[in-house]
């Protein structure tokens, strides 16, 4: 029953591919469903090179000295984004530590004389921080409300999603991800950092945003999806890196999580930026122990230094450790349909009816959390203080407003703690330092974290989807170092050893928790060694995160794309569905193929464009004995431009130049849609009635060179090709009926004899002999056997 409930949902999700907005559709049969959309509110990206003259005239200006330049400045972004993304996530966490040390300082010394001060002042203090991030969010950057990874996981799949990666959003997810954090929401500020990082990188390489006057032409360098693509995935791992303080973790990240397509240039520029951004933050928080930062310093990022904890394990040990792997992907597939029902009834319910009830929402459940974290240590009544021990440092009780161990909340006696205090009125860092810890046996009881798990798992469902700036990362963590501790004192009582620390099942617990719920694997590991300090740790986490993702993957998918899918965010998995085996590349397309001739009036290209959202066409051609030839494709983006410019408008019907040489008027960079906009549309051209007469050669700005598959060909095979290749179309033609030649593995091994520099960029010499053959071939009666007919399809992105 649970399988079927968790496998109706994800029909219901997959169905929503449209628009980002509500939707209700529910599709079963996946031809029917990959028939369905023309693109709707998401597009996608064009990844691949557009070799058409406009691209080789530009190529042929550009010798090594540029392509020298292009291969400093990529590193020279990555500098920049690692700099910028180091210094967000410094700024963050500075400001959240700050707000939440003046509000637990403030809180503790009114407590002293009425807890109901205190707890009003600590309950307007955070119902003033999560209304500001909320109002952000709804009243200036709407696409910085959530973790923002699905949409950069999207985004690095090739789906162009409008407003993820705006100036404003970047604005609104710093200080919403201030007010929501430091307002004590169960929620990270892990995920939206990483999109913080994106959104830098983008910025950087746009040269800033034009709307806002914040802008520099030297920083416009590079134009096209495919370069922005390379800087995003910087920006996620540098996101990673920062919040975490692991770069090598960042780096797996951005290449395990949210990248589908990957190069080892670009592995050495991810690097690159990690590291910088562990030097910024590791000089920020030097600079910091002074005591120029306030409260921040000593706490705020997220390093758990647990290299003191157990040092060895024995073979009985792995039983329950196993389970703890267990009961993370049993908890974490769990939280994942638990959100996903969350999230589709807000979106068709809830959020329907306006920003003041998003507003109203946030809020109170600011108000249930203050009232939960304040309330509950109420009720527990406190424990005498252990033994003082000098190499420890443990002192008992802390005092009030600093972090630590062994908060005095609500005791009758100056040498007593409260447990439940100590992890619950507490920020979310120091409170998983405190469950983390080691040589603290039996600080905290069962009774006390058996009332946090369930509360703070409640809290954690319950705000996950609100409209504030959300991580799941660290949440995550606090729910399995939970379990994992509670795991840990049966473990301690079981086998009476000296050796065994509870805060060891702790780091074992949120490990799988995380791996049950976001199904990641080394990256995971990899951070969790990093933020731990104890490379002895990593076979233990290995093993919890194996055994908490296979039993995850029995129930559904990891939360990120349940979120995507919910969000309609079309992504290609690594892995094409079974039933497309038997399904053909003509089944999957199905539509009557909508196409240009080789020089068409103005006035169709607008009817075309008006009367459909397809952003390519198949340009046919007629050869000499009258036999139709598709010569290319044309893209949207490239037919808005002509009209928009109109220089390439002209009287004749006829072609301009019969040998297609003709010098084109416009540079690459003209066709390219700006990632901070929607781009130009067919209703912001004004075209008078002398320019709809008018006539254009496409010729000059097709794509001569598209790739095409037979008709018969397995939609599995379709799939992959599109996924690995950053593919937006492909044409569906018959099956050839000659060959006119074969190529091997041998036929790719050209020497190169120019600099290493190079390696990205063919020379020039080869790129003018290779468009003189296009030239040749394009326009003289020589056959083409692959593109000879009509196509059966286009499949239009």
């Amino acid at each position: 029953m649970l399988s079927n409930q968790l496998q109706n949902g994800m029909d219901r999700a997959k169905s929503m591919w449209s628009r980002l907005p509500d939707t209700d559709e529910n599709e079963d049969d996946l031809v029917s469903f990959l028939k369905k959309n023309d693109g709707g509110g998401v597009e996608s990206l064009d990844y691949e090179v557009i070799e058409n003259y406009a691209y080789w005239d530009e190529q042929a200006q550009r010798g090594r000295l540029f392509v020298g330049y292009s291969v400093v400045v990529k590193w020279l972004y990555a500098l920049f984004i690692g700099i910028g993304t180091g210094l967000a996530a410094v700024f963050i966490n500075m400001a959240v530590e700050n707000f939440a040390g003046w509000k637990f300082s403030l809180t503790f010394a009114l407590i002293q004389k009425s807890y109901v001060a205190g707890f009003i002042v600590y309950l307007a203090i955070n119902l003033g921080l999560v209304f500001s991030s909320v109002y952000i969010v709804t009243h200036f950057a709407p696409a910085a409300a959530g973790s923002g990874i699905p949409e950069i996981k999207g985004y690095l799949n090739g789906i162009d999603i409008h407003g993820v990666l705006f100036f404003r959003t970047l604005i609104g997810k710093i200080f919403g991800s201030i007010g929501s954090v430091g307002g004590g929401l169960a929620l990270g500020k892990e995920g939206p950092l990483v999109h913080t990082g994106a959104c830098i990188a983008s910025l950087l390489g746009q040269g800033g945003s034009g709307k806002y006057h914040l802008n520099s032409r030297w920083l416009q360098v590079f134009k096209s999806d495919r370069d922005r693509r390379d800087l995003v995935t910087c920006g996620c791992a540098a996101g990673v890196a920062a919040a975490f303080r692991a770069p090598v973790g960042g780096v797996l990240f951005a290449l395990e999580e949210v990248t589908s397509w990957w190069k080892s240039q670009l592995l050495w520029r991810v690097f690159f930026t990690s590291a910088v951004v562990a030097v910024v933050v590791r000089a920020a928080m030097g600079w910091c122990k002074s005591g120029k930062c306030g409260h921040f310093g000593s706490g705020g990022f997220i390093i758990w230094d647990i290299s003191d904890g157990q040092e060895d394990y024995s073979f009985g040990e792995l039983l329950p450790m196993t389970v703890i792997g267990i009961i993370g992907g049993l908890l974490g597939a769990l939280f994942n349909q638990l959100t996903l029902y969350m999230t589709n009834w807000r979106r068709n319910h809830l959020h329907k009816k306006g920003n003041r009830v998003k507003i109203i929402e946030a809020c109170l459940i600011s108000v249930l959390t203050s009232i939960i974290s304040f309330g509950l240590p109420l009720l527990r009544q406190c424990t005498p203080c252990p033994k003082p021990d000098p190499d420890l440092g443990n002192e008992c009780p802390r005092p009030p407003g600093t972090y630590g161990n062994y908060v005095n909340f609500y005791c009758s006696k100056e040498n007593e703690y409260n447990d439940l205090a100590t992890i619950f009125f507490n920020t979310q860092d120091d409170a998983i330092r405190n469950l983390f810890s080691a040589k603290t046996m039996h600080e905290f009881s069962a009774r006390s974290l058996l009332t946090f798990l369930v509360m703070f798992y409640t809290l954690a469902v319950v705000t996950f989807g609100t409209a504030v700036p959300a991580g799941q990362f660290v949440p995550g963590i606090m729910i399995g170092s939970t379990y994992g501790r509670l795991v840990g004192k049966f473990v301690v009582s079981f086998y009476k050893k000296p050796n065994i620390e509870e805060g060891t099942y702790a780091l074992l617990g949120a490990a799988s928790f995380l791996g049950g719920s976001m199904r990641m694997t080394v990256s995971l590991c990899v951070i969790m060694v990093e933020i731990s300090n104890n490379l002895k740790f990593l076979p233990l986490i290995m093993l919890v995160l194996l055994m908490s993702k296979a039993v995850g993957d029995a129930f559904n998918e990891g939360l990120y794309e349940e979120q995507a899918q919910l969000k309609g965010i079309p992504l290609l998995e690594s892995r094409p569905k079974y039933q497309m085996r038997k399904i053909t590349a003509k089944e999957a397309c199905g539509k009557r193929v909508v196409s240009f001739p080789r020089v068409v009036k103005v006035a169709d290209i607008v009817s075309i464009l008006r009367s459909n959202r397809h952003n390519g066409f198949p340009v046919i051609d007629y050869s000499r004995n009258g036999e139709t030839r598709v010569i290319g494709l044309m893209l949207r983006s490239y037919l808005l431009g002509l009209l928009q410019s109109k220089v390439d408008f002209q009287h004749s019907p006829l072609p301009s130049d019969p040998r297609g040489s003709m010098p084109t008027r416009h540079n690459f960079s003209e066709f390219v849609k700006p990632a901070s906009s929607k781009g130009i549309s067919i209703d912001d051209i004004n075209l008078s009635s002398e320019d709809l007469e008018m006539y254009i050669d496409l010729l000059p700005f097709l794509n001569p060179s598209p790739y095409i598959v037979p008709e018969d060909m397995s939609l599995t095979k379709v799939y992959n090709l599109f996924r690995q290749l950053g593919l937006r179309h492909a044409f569906v033609v018959p099956r050839p009926a000659n060959v006119v030649g074969l190529i091997t593995r041998k036929d790719l091994l050209i020497e190169d004899s120019e600099d290493s520099d190079a390696m990205e960029l063919q020379s020039t010499s080869v790129r003018a002999r290779r468009r003189d053959r296009r030239i040749h071939t394009a326009n003289g009666d020589v056959e083409s056997p692959l593109l000879n007919g009509l196509l059966v399809n286009n499949t239009d992105g």
